[in-house]
């Protein structure tokens, strides 16, 4: 493994974090509901790290099937 490599990795793992600090400052850990939706759009969110900062906004919908009934 070459120097590059865990520069990546730390450059990774600052991405990540920012991604983290955005999806608390936005609230998304504050409420006790828990979907589908919350949960993808507190992933993509971190995932989108610093974009957060420079107007991304992701958000997920699901929409899960309902059991026959």
């Amino acid at each position: 493994m070459g120097r590059g490599s865990s520069i990546g990795g730390v450059i990774l793992v600052i991405w990540l974090i920012i991604g983290v600090i955005a999806a608390g400052q936005r609230g998304y850990f504050n409420s006790e509901e828990t979907n589908c939706a919350k949960a993808g759009t507190i992933v993509v969110t971190i995932i989108a790290g610093p974009l957060n900062y420079v107007g991304v906004n992701p958000k997920i919908n699901c929409d899960l099937p309902e059991p026959s009934k």
